[in-house]
């Protein structure tokens, strides 16, 4: 056999526990034909990590880091060794490797951690031994050997570490969504698939909130010149996009409406806020126009987050709208998530009418989106 393939399944895949063994016959198919072992990264279920997420803060509302990693990686745990059942069903040989077995090794900020280094024996050695290493997504170790966790959709970091560790020059990305599109393909009609991309246009996409690919998985699969290649994930798992060195300049609109801008008293307190929100891993953006942060995502309880910082909390400003246009872009502020739809959705119309590059924001009128501009990226 030659090296291991390296594939990753997200949570949507994985919606019933029938879709266990769908996917267990996806994998047996793929060794048949292929003749070579696979190493496949898992995210926990729809829900399962909320859910433990939910029971930790109904007992401590305020948890320590260290207790919250420890828990709520087990979700990603419990979604592997189902998998694993079923490709054992199947009668594959199987293994899996949860954090402190997978060779990778973090720092020691426990949520939202960031890799410091990469093992590649255990990865190596399983992968010899058996047709499927199933690897639970976002779990790591710090040098002390305590968990840690990568931070939200962490799936595709764990699993381009994994293709490093096993010398793979692709990796396999398999979600609801089958590739990078100008637009939310589930909130935006009419957005285009984008065949194939390059790492920095990636990057700067995920970097304002763009679900598809996480930012350091693209920034670690462009260090190691791994391709990546993004799949439906249900059968035929069909590729849509290709991430690597070179892809064409590309519009587009990105919104996560869990996202939030912040707006502080001063431009000093900003920054402030921005440097402490770096230090802790937390994915943020310095928007240039005035003192204002915009917090993507929304998995962060930011008057807690300041609270512990001993910041003066920023007033919350509005959901941030993004048009990208090569390695430039503009940010639009909305009132709520809904508006925010209805803002992306125009500005995706524009972006079509203008060949790439937005208009000028017409008033807000009734019932419009009440937006502010920020130019820059």
């Amino acid at each position: 056999m030659t090296g291991p393939a390296v594939l990753k399944f997200g949570g949507s895949s994985f919606p019933s526990p029938e879709a266990y063994d769908g996917v267990a016959a996806g994998l047996e198919r793929r060794i048949a034909r292929d003749g070579r072992p696979l190493v496949v990264v898992v995210s926990a279920g729809p829900g399962e990590t909320e859910g433990l997420r939910e029971r930790l803060h109904r007992i401590d509302p305020r948890p320590c880091d260290e207790n919250a990693a420890g828990l709520i990686t087990l979700a990603d745990t419990v979604g592997a060794r189902l998998l694993a059942a079923a490709v054992h069903r199947r009668g594959l040989g199987v293994g899996v490797l949860t954090g402190h077995r997978t060779g990778l090794v973090s720092d020691e900020v426990f949520l939202r951690a960031r890799l410091a280094r990469i093992d590649p024996l255990p990865l190596r050695e399983a992968a010899a031994r058996h047709h499927v290493v199933v690897v639970p997504g976002g779990q790591a170790v710090d040098g002390h050997g305590r968990p840690t966790w990568l931070g939200k959709n962490s799936s595709d970091l764990s699993a381009v570490a994994a293709a490093v560790a096993t010398g793979a020059d692709r990796c396999e990305i398999h979600s609801d969504v089958d590739g990078v599109y100008t637009g939310d393909p589930h909130l935006v009609p009419g957005a285009r698939l984008v065949p194939r991309i390059s790492y920095d246009a990636a990057a700067l996409m995920s970097r304002y909130g763009a679900k598809v690919i996480h930012r350091r998985a693209v920034e670690l699969a462009r260090r190691h010149r791994i391709e990546l290649v993004l799949r439906d994930n249900r059968p035929p798992y069909a590729a849509g996009t290709t991430v690597g060195a070179t892809g064409a300049p590309v519009a587009s609109v990105v919104l996560d409406r869990r996202s939030t801008c912040l707006r502080y008293a001063s431009e000093h307190s900003a920054d402030l806020a921005f440097a402490a929100l770096h230090a802790a891993h937390v994915e943020a953006v310095r928007l240039p126009d005035g003192p204002l942060v915009a917090v993507v995502g929304g998995y962060v309880d930011l008057d807690d987050f300041h609270r512990r910082h001993g910041l003066r909390p920023g007033v919350p400003a509005g959901v941030p709208v993004t048009v990208l246009r090569g390695s430039a872009g503009s940010t639009h502020l909305a009132a709520d998530g809904d508006e925010a739809l209805v803002l992306a959705r125009r500005l995706h119309d524009e972006l079509d009418e203008s060949g790439g590059a937005p208009r000028r924001l017409r008033p807000a009128g009734a019932g419009a989106p009440r937006a502010l501009r920020l130019t820059g990226v």
